[in-house]
């Protein structure tokens, strides 16, 4: 099999939500940004802008992919309004879309028995491969962002979800996936991927 070729992708997650808040199955669910989630994206555009101009790097350069969920589609709004400049047309990908909880989503992580699912902190490696009635598993996700990746033309700008930078990490940067089931990917930070590695960063970072 031939292994997959990732460019550069400067990646952000899309900022809380009252569900995030609230801690439940997201998924699929168009659920909104909330005040801070708005901030949060606001801030992470004010950084990219600023890692682009330390690192010399031209927005214009760069292909911009996005999941077509509202509140994907607002955090890339709001990311792009820290450039001062006209940026190249967004792409929106269903393949870019949160892992699906099914029958899961809506409900409190704290109040699911453990047959039906195990919150994140708990989770063992074997979660990886744990898909709920009527959604996804994590190797599902591997397989549409292999797919995903055979659109990618050069360095990117990703604004998705948090099963999305889980899966990433393992497709880009070989984590091993029992660090990843349990890692909370930031919602206030821009993940940085190049073959092999991840970086996390924030504001004042260059």
């Amino acid at each position: 099999m031939t292994a997959l070729v990732w460019p550069e992708i400067y990646f952000i997650r899309h900022g809380e939500t009252p569900w995030n808040a609230e801690r439940r199955y997201q998924g699929r669910k168009d659920i909104p940004l909330n005040d801070k989630g708005r901030g949060q994206a606001s801030q992470n555009g004010k950084t990219l802008a600023a890692l682009f101009a330390a690192r010399g790097l031209d927005p214009m350069s760069f292909e911009w992919h996005a999941s077509p969920l509202g509140r994907t589609r607002e955090t890339m709004d709001r990311v792009r309004a820290g450039f001062d400049r006209h940026l190249p047309e967004v792409k929106y990908d269903v393949r870019l879309m949160e892992i699906s909880f099914g029958v899961l989503e809506g409900e409190l992580f704290e109040q699911l028995p453990a047959n039906m699912a195990i919150a994140p902190g708990d989770r063992t490696e074997d979660y990886w491969d744990f898909r709920p009635e009527n959604g996804e598993n994590y190797r599902d996700v591997e397989a549409r962002l292999s797919e995903f990746s055979t659109v990618l033309k050069g360095p990117s700008v990703v604004v998705a979800h948090g099963g999305i930078a889980r899966t990433l990490r393992v497709l880009i940067e070989h984590a091993p996936i029992v660090e990843v089931i349990n890692w909370a990917p930031p919602q206030d930070a821009v993940m940085h991927f190049t073959p092999g590695r991840m970086e996390l960063l924030r504001a004042g970072a260059d």
